[in-house]
């Protein structure tokens, strides 16, 4: 017991000391980081790769529709499986298998709503 009371100590530790020096060592001075930034264009430019943020929103995007693809044959995979072993409850089966489908399909679109706001900005 004393041994988890411990690690408990040491993992609270870490997290509070992580989350005070956070903010702190994430302060930049507004003008070098804009003089970097143009400086990270320019450089990009001249190797011919183009420093757009639209790259990283279209990669975004398929790797939402990746992970809904993956949770959608999950889910339906599970509700097959769970509807051929208890065909007596395939109807609140497929009613959960809706809802939670359709909570997923939310959470996609909002995905790729982000996307999409992120190559607009580009």
């Amino acid at each position: 017991m004393e041994l988890v009371r411990k690690t408990g100590v040491a993992i609270l530790t870490v997290v509070v000391a992580l989350s005070l020096i956070g903010p702190v060592m994430g302060q930049t001075d507004a003008e070098k980081h804009k003089l970097k930034m143009e400086e990270m264009k320019l450089e990009a430019e001249r190797y011919g790769h183009p420093f757009n943020p639209g790259w990283g929103a279209g990669l975004g995007a398929g790797l939402v529709i990746i992970g809904a693809g993956i949770g959608f044959g999950r889910i339906g995979g599970a509700a097959l499986e769970g509807m051929a072993r208890q065909p007596e409850v395939a109807n609140k089966v497929q009613t959960a298998m809706i809802i939670i489908g359709a909570l997923l399909e939310g959470a996609t679109f909002f995905g790729l709503i982000v996307c999409i706001l992120v190559a607009g900005k580009a």
